[in-house]
């Protein structure tokens, strides 16, 4: 701690007003997205993400429970607050496997290859609908991507068109039961499960190695996007460490992480 104070007392022998620093901490978050998209794109072009794999990217958008009590929705309308300690910029969400879950929704964005390189997140209320914050992390997404890959949820009008604006295709699930004469199902059945595989890796390596599993440990928004968001640009520092060492980019994550 003294080190770490000797640091931070540079140049000038003296540490900064506790307001400089919530003031600088508050304007963390709104930076972060631009910055995980930059790293990440410099990330795939370092690596080589796509020279032995297909050009595809995999949406997701995880939900993160918060913590303490909750705010139920007729409570929330009734302006009444419950009386327990709870988040109340935090709103509900529904998971098809989580059922409703009272948090925010990280949106991700990854490479669909051999290394899982997170590309674009952001973080929302879990109200918030995953097709309106796509478009937004479509800006961070390398050029190079045929295919965009997603759930039910990214299957809509707008989405496909802003996909095909820039050459793309998006392939997402639909909401009916494709038909039994349908020759195009055996293809997407591979492309959602090349998504499954890339979302459900990524996802648990972050929840694991930034106790996310049960609640994150903060409250408020701000709060909340500095610390997922900042533990995503964290993971992508040690896929960039890890290559420079010429050290496995998909094992001993965890190890290095927590050894650190």
């Amino acid at each position: 701690m003294a080190q770490l104070r000797a640091v931070l007392a540079e140049p000038y022998g003296r540490l900064p007003d506790r307001r400089t620093w919530e003031r600088r901490l508050a304007r963390v978050p709104a930076t972060l997205p631009a910055q995980i998209g930059c790293l990440g794109r410099a990330l795939v072009d370092l690596v080589g993400a796509w020279a032995e794999h297909g050009r595809a990217v995999a949406l997701d958008r995880p939900r993160l429970r918060a913590p303490g009590g909750v705010w139920h929705p007729k409570q929330r309308a009734a302006l009444q607050a419950p009386i327990v300690t709870f988040d109340p910029q935090a709103d509900w969400g529904k998971s098809g496997w989580h059922g409703w879950v009272d948090g925010w929704k990280l949106h991700l964005a990854a490479v669909v290859a051999g290394v899982f390189i997170p590309l674009a997140a952001d973080l929302t209320r879990a109200s918030v609908h995953a097709a309106t914050v796509a478009p937004r992390r479509r800006r961070e997404v390398p050029l190079a991507p045929c295919f965009v890959l997603g759930d039910t949820h990214y299957q809509t009008p707008g989405l496909h068109q802003a996909c095909a604006q820039r050459g793309r295709a998006l392939i997402a699930a639909g909401w009916t039961p494709a038909p039994p004469a349908d020759a195009g199902q055996p293809v997407r059945a591979v492309c959602h499960a090349l998504r499954r595989r890339t979302s459900e890796h990524l996802n648990e390596v972050i929840q694991d190695l930034f106790g996310l599993h049960g609640t994150v440990p903060t409250t408020g928004r701000l709060n909340t996007q500095r610390y997922v968001l900042g533990a995503i640009f964290v993971y992508q520092l040690t896929l960039w460490y890890r290559f420079e060492h010429n050290l496995p980019l998909n094992l001993g994550v965890k190890a290095f992480l927590r050894a650190a």
